[in-house]
This record gives structure tokens, sequence and C-alpha cells, in this order.
């Protein structure tokens, strides 16, 4: 009986990497699987954005499930200000289509962070005027 020792094997794919403010693009050589390289899709997602609204429904899942009983107990295990930590929940009460939008960059360029989180009205249709016209 002989014991056969584990071959491994190294594989090299030739890519750079280009990091831009929003999302990573892989860039292979010239004629290296040219045919599985999807066109390039430009967005403007805003960053802040897209750490916020996360974060947002994150915080409403933890009172929904009852992990923490007030903004107050999130707050102070998050570490945050109990003032921000409501406008950011107020991102929860957004329209889906809008969250959506936000989320794929489809927003007109005024907005940005702040001015979702503002007060907004609870209907649908009216955010839908207020934040796209």
């Amino acid at each position: 009986m002989s014991v056969t020792r584990p071959v491994s094997i190294r594989v090299q794919v030739p890519l750079r990497i280009w990091r831009r403010p929003v999302r990573k693009t892989f860039v292979t050589p010239e004629g290296v699987g040219a045919n599985v390289r999807a066109p390039a899709v430009s967005t403007r997602t805003d960053p802040a954005l897209d750490k916020a609204l996360p974060r947002a429904f994150r915080y409403r899942r933890m009172l929904d499930k009852e992990r923490y009983s007030s903004m107050a107990e999130i707050a102070e295990a998050e570490r945050l200000d109990r003032g921000n930590l409501g406008s950011l929940l107020r991102l929860t009460l957004l329209a889906p289509e809008i969250v959506q939008a936000l989320l794929d960059g489809k927003q007109p360029d005024r907005i940005s962070l702040p001015l979702p989180m503002d007060p907004l009205s609870m209907n649908w249709k009216e955010q839908q005027l207020a934040l796209f016209g």
C-alpha cells in the first residue's frame, strides 16, 4: 500500500482592480475573458445612503423583534446620538419604490443623505412627489 502526497494546483488570473467611489471594477487584459465580461453600468449611488439605509432597517428590526425596548437603549448600545437614530429610523418610513431607487442610484442629483432623513409625509405618493418631483 503506497501513500500519495496531496497535490496543489496554482491558478493565476490576470486582472486589475480599479477602486471607484461607488463600486469595484475588474478589468482583464485584452482578449482574456472578453466573452464573459459584461458592460459596465454607471450608477450614481450615494455612499452615505448605501450605508444608512441598511443600518436604519437593522435598527428597526431590533425594535420589532424586541431586542431593545426603546430607541434610547439602541442609541446607548450602538453609541449613537438618540436624535440621529430617530432621523435614521425615518428612512424606514420611505416608500419601497423610493428605497429601491435610492439603492439603485436612480435618484435626482439633489437627493443626498440629509434630505430623505427630514420629516416627510406618510403618504407614499406624496413622498414620491417631494423627493422625485
